[in-house]
């Protein structure tokens, strides 16, 4: 079968390795599990979650769409490690959650779907793929008007390079080395823009602030640090 053309084979390489740690709050994923909480309340404060039918992109083994459910969306979740999406449907059913999950990319899935879904979600995802204007524009073809796209990415700065980089990969360990790489990080002016060009308008962002000291997470609210969060809203 042919590899879709915005899709990086390397970095689906990366995340079938560490499938098996998703649900291991204590492992390699565990920050993922620390800052669920932080990013899930972004997305409920902009988006009526009851009800709303809601795609995960890049979903990895669940611990968001999980949350979506939980809460009461009709959740999809969609990644291109077939590997993670094994270990993300097995964990919903052992917990009786009805989550369709799918080895798709969020292309195909706009070209069979669009404007049928009240919320996307794109966390972490977009520093990992050869395009990822793209993938935008993808996400704001899948909405309904007036739907939401959240997204969450790493700032490409000095001090991301710094802070996500070299301490989280290898001084603080709380990330496996080579998750990220410093070119494909994405500065906030480049996603606002990218945003605006496939019709979404820009709600506000976030940032996600790590204490090395307590090691916890806060939100840092309208700011554009390291780890940023920001909301959009499909254009009536």
């Amino acid at each position: 079968m042919n590899q879709p053309s915005n899709v990086d084979p390397g970095e689906i390489d990366k995340f079938n390795r560490v499938a098996g740690l998703w649900w291991d709050p204590a492992g390699k994923m565990g920050m993922l599990h620390a800052i669920n909480p932080l990013r899930s309340r972004f997305v409920f404060d902009h988006v009526d979650i009851r009800g709303a039918r809601v795609v995960d992109v890049g979903c990895g083994g669940g611990i968001l769409t999980e949350t979506l459910a939980r809460a009461g969306a009709r959740a999809i979740g969609i990644d291109q490690s077939q590997f993670t999406l094994d270990i993300a449907r097995q964990h919903a059913a052992n917990n009786d959650l009805a989550i369709e999950y799918r080895l798709q990319t969020v292309e195909q899935l706009a070209a069979s779907e669009a404007g049928q879904f009240d919320a996307v979600t794109c966390l972490e995802m977009l520093e990992h793929v050869p395009d990822p204007a793209a993938v935008v524009d993808a996400c704001a073809r899948l909405l309904k008007p007036g739907g939401h796209a959240i997204f969450s990415t790493i700032n490409r700065t000095a001090k991301a390079w710094l802070f996500a980089i070299v301490g989280g990969e290898y001084v603080l360990r709380i990330l496996p080395r080579g998750t990220h790489e410093y070119a494909r990080l994405i500065r906030p002016d480049e996603l606002r823009a990218w945003a605006a060009a496939s019709g979404l308008a820009f709600i506000r962002s976030a940032s996600l602030m790590y204490n090395p000291l307590t090691r916890s997470f806060r939100v840092a609210p309208d700011r554009e640090d390291v780890n940023y969060m920001a909301s959009f809203v499909r254009k009536e």
